[in-house]
């Protein structure tokens, strides 16, 4: 069964192992995840619960989410998502989730948005090399060729500048090094995506064997 929570990113820092090796990790924070509501075969089609984290600014909440919340005895959450694949029978409407949900040495995937970069050229948005910088080359940075001639016409997926990050990523396999349930964090060996303060998913990898 999938164990899952939602949470803020805090930052990078690191630890040390007891062999004295230094581990990289991130410090997500997961103050206590709120069960919204439980969804049924019967009644939705499908199984999961909904968790909310983070409370909602009361001048930003709209009347269908005060009453959903309410059906939890909570305040209206910034951020909300659905765990599946999880044991029904464990969960009730208005519970808490905290990070002791996770143990240290579990294997989780987290999903976050990444960084927005902007519009960016084909060299950084997607890893082409450049031509040569002198001796009369008018080629540096450009996109290179746009295709064949027979087509007349450019083809779907041709790497071409653009708008870069501001994606939903998912990094996989990821170990649990520290779990502090006094302060409410979780500490993941590596990085995971998106900013400081960003809202980030953190659920039982899917291929770990």
């Amino acid at each position: 069964m999938t164990k899952g929570i939602l949470g803020k990113k805090i930052g990078m820092t690191q630890v040390f192992a007891e062999n004295g090796d230094v581990i990289p990790v991130t410090v997500i924070e997961v103050t206590p995840n709120v069960v919204l509501q439980k969804k049924t075969v019967e009644n939705d089609g499908y199984e999961a619960i909904q968790l909310g984290f983070d409370d909602q600014k009361a001048n930003r909440v709209i009347k269908p989410e005060k009453g959903h919340a309410e059906k939890a005895n909570t305040a209206p959450k910034r951020f909300v998502k659905e765990i599946r694949n999880v044991d029904l029978a464990t969960f009730e409407v208005g519970q808490e989730v905290k990070a002791d949900t996770f143990n240290v040495g579990d294997v989780v995937d987290v999903t976050g948005t990444s960084k927005g970069k902007g519009f960016q050229g084909a060299i950084k948005r997607h890893n082409q090399s450049r031509g040569p910088m002198s001796h009369g080359s008018r080629y540096h940075r450009r996109p290179g060729s746009m295709g064949p001639v027979a087509p007349n016409r450019v083809f779907k997926g041709k790497a071409l500048p653009g708008r870069m990050g501001g994606e939903q990523i998912t990094v996989q396999n990821l170990e649990i090094v520290k779990v502090d349930t006094d302060r409410n964090l979780l500490l993941v060996k590596g990085n995971v995506p998106g900013a400081k303060k960003s809202y980030v998913t953190v659920k039982s990898a899917v291929k770990n064997d």
